[in-house]
């Protein structure tokens, strides 16, 4: 069975919500059994590159609450990721854009590592004081070789605006497809779709439902068509 979830590491609930995915996932029966793959989603695509600003600033922008009320949500999702295990810095962090870790993301994919790389991401956005926006490639380079990448590798895919940008703006088409318009996004077997941090009970649910609703192989065979198998393959009688 197949979890894909669609993502942004600028998403606080991403962060929480992947948290509780795994715990579900790490007491599903049939967990060795299940591949998740991490699809591409930017809450702030138009965001110039350059263009990074403290998290509270553009909380107030973007929502037009106060500096006071946006501090509240902070400290309540800093409650929310320590209730899943999880480190997060309600003070002096910053926002920026994210499609070069995206790109990172599809890259490490191909190379067996986009969990470890997107793990790493994650912590580094939302527990660490090094920014990931502002201090450069080389920050993002330092994060990818930890996850397992080759540091001359991952230099020449950020060197290359191209490198993997179809592959980041094809995820991202595939979500609007698919009505999701707000990160975490899980669909499991392309059947079901959960959307947002749900509780790790919901995930358990959903796992076992998709599970449940596979469906089996239905073979076609009208009987004496050779073929090969463990103990050698059929010869020709004439």
């Amino acid at each position: 069975m197949r979890v894909e979830i669609w993502s942004d590491i600028a998403c606080p609930w991403c962060y929480v919500g992947k948290a509780r995915f795994e715990k579900a996932l790490a007491a599903f029966p049939h967990r060795d059994e299940v591949e998740v793959v991490h699809r591409s989603f930017e809450l702030d695509p138009g965001r110039a590159k350059d263009d990074v600003q403290p998290v509270l600033a553009m909380l107030s922008k973007k929502y037009g609450m106060s500096e006071a009320q946006a501090q509240a949500g902070e400290d309540n999702l800093g409650a929310q990721a320590a209730a899943e295990g999880l480190e997060y810095r309600t003070r002096d962090r910053d926002h920026g854009n994210t499609f070069d870790m995206h790109r990172l993301l599809h890259f490490a994919k191909e190379q067996g590592r986009q969990d470890e790389l997107i793990q790493l991401l994650y912590r580094a956005n939302f527990a660490e004081e090094r920014s990931v926006f502002s201090e450069g490639t080389e920050r993002l380079v330092d994060i990818a070789v930890a996850a397992g990448l080759g540091a001359a590798a991952v230099r020449e895919v950020l060197a290359d605006p191209a490198a993997y940008a179809d592959e980041v703006r094809a995820d991202e088409r595939e979500a609007a497809e698919l009505g999701a318009n707000g990160v975490p996004f899980f669909v499991l077997d392309r059947k079901y779709g959960v959307s947002g941090a749900q509780p790790a009970e919901v995930f358990t649910q959903a796992l076992s439902q998709a599970w449940g609703a596979r469906s089996p192989l239905k073979l076609i065979d009208e009987g004496g068509a050779e073929a090969c198998g463990p103990d050698g393959c059929a010869v020709p009688q004439h």
